[in-house]
């Protein structure tokens, strides 16, 4: 018998979804609402090569670190497991894995091959007594052996949800220490899960919100060097950086990647006034968007490059507007109690996040991109600066704690409100961006 983990309580769908037949293959149908974790197995995966025991263990751990920490899944412990496996190719005893309720079952091998690893794995639905997709394996470097294991467990969860994965990913964010009152600020650069921290700018100037390019090898954002706000855009490979032209008199801040990474919008304040631009990537072709007495910021692209969400005071407070990428006049799409600010896209196109202050709480919320349907996802005395991850299904955002010995934290919440939870990061840190899915 087929099984398919429905949410209980389902009450309105914010995303689309991963429907299947009942006598289909075993998936989670993911809607709103409190749903159970789907029970998995994952024994250790087996060393074929007699230096990849060590190996074989930690990519296991990064595997169900990932999988258990959506909210999704629950892993089974390894001490209940009744069938141990001596080879990768030993026969499933199904039996063995339905008497401890386990629904899927991954079965997986590593073999050290020089500087390589490399790693084979198979997915069973445990009920139908049938593997789920063909057996995959996949290499990489001695030093990529994380990514490797995030891959792997993409992979898996795709095939259970039907969506795409994002553990594959890394984000950029600012690094904090020092006194509350004189923070001391550098970018930095992760893995999605906090591993792998690299400082990309000393901490000698300010800088804030950083974002990546559609294919993540560049980082656009705002630095405080010259005294005023300046874009600057970053190579992440090699990590230079370079200011981008400005107009003499004025202060450039806020800035985005077009989805084809050909252009950038931003907003520049001249003469005591603030609007959207947009310019190349390489700083040319200088386009006005918006002209307003207002001030219009956060701007943020639909994935298809169409529209533009931004915040905006002109209707005396601070809403939600969309309006189309060459400008004209937008349309406001916020009309709830209190102030709304910093939009961003959703990746599938279907959402917007946003910030919410009202009644002296700070929230991150999602809504419609007509403006209904709005959900509020957390409540703090400070939550601020939503991004996505790549496949729409989380979002990570700054918490910070009031007094003063309290400081910014990085939080993940998934679009439903459910399964938050800190973000490690070692120290303090603020305005995450998440990559796209790494090549």
């Amino acid at each position: 018998m087929m099984r398919v983990l429905m949410a209980a309580l389902a009450a309105l769908i914010l995303a689309p979804v991963a429907s299947f037949a009942q006598n289909g293959p075993l998936r989670i149908e993911i809607t709103d609402g409190v749903i159970e974790p789907l029970p998995y197995a994952l024994p250790g995966f087996i060393a074929e090569t007699g230096d990849a025991g060590g190996m074989a263990a930690d990519i296991t751990r990064v595997i169900g670190a990932d999988l258990s920490g959506t909210g999704l899944f629950r892993e089974i412990p390894q001490d209940a497991h009744i069938q141990r496996f001596g080879a990768f190719d030993t026969p499933v005893s199904y039996s063995d894995w339905t008497a401890i309720n386990a629904q899927a079952l991954i079965v997986g091998a590593v073999a050290m091959q020089g500087d390589k690893v490399v790693v084979k794995f198979r997915l069973f639905d445990v009920y139908s007594g049938q593997q789920l997709g063909d057996g995959q394996q996949l290499a990489a470097s001695v030093g990529s052996w994380r990514r490797l294991a995030h891959k792997v467990a993409d992979v898996i969860y795709s095939r259970i949800t039907g969506e795409s994965g994002y553990f594959d990913s890394r984000v950029v964010y600012v690094s904090e220490s020092g006194p509350k009152n004189a923070r001391q600020k550098r970018l930095a650069i992760m893995d999605y899960d906090g591993a792998n921290i690299q400082y990309l700018t000393d901490s000698s100037t300010i800088v804030l919100a950083p974002r990546f390019s559609p294919n993540g090898d560049r980082v656009l954002y705002t630095t405080f060097e010259t005294g005023f706000p300046r874009i600057k855009m970053l190579n992440v490979g090699n990590v230079s950086a370079q200011l981008l032209p400005e107009v003499p008199g004025t202060m450039t801040f806020a800035p985005r990647f077009s989805p084809d990474g050909g252009a950038i919008v931003y907003s520049m304040e001249q003469g005591g006034n603030t609007d959207l631009w947009k310019m190349g990537v390489n700083g040319g072709g200088a386009q006005r968007l918006t002209n307003s007495p207002s001030i219009e910021t956060a701007p943020s692209y639909s994935p298809d490059g169409g529209r533009i969400v931004f915040e905006s005071d002109r209707s005396g407070t601070q809403q939600l507007y969309i309006m189309s990428a060459s400008g004209g006049e937008p349309t406001r799409i916020s009309f709830g109690e209190g102030r709304y600010g910093t939009p961003v896209w959703s990746p599938r196109g279907d959402l917007i996040a946003f910030t919410k202050q009202h009644a002296g709480r700070f929230h991150i919320g999602v809504m419609r991109t007509d403006g209904s349907e709005e959900r509020l996802l957390t409540a703090s005395f400070l939550d601020e600066g939503p991004t996505w991850s790549p496949n729409g299904r989380v979002i990570m955002f700054t918490r910070e704690s009031p007094g003063a010995a309290g400081g910014a934290q990085l939080y993940s919440v998934d679009i439903s409100g459910r399964n938050l939870k800190a973000v490690n990061t070692g120290g303090a840190a603020s305005d995450p961006a998440w990559s796209p899915l790494l090549p």
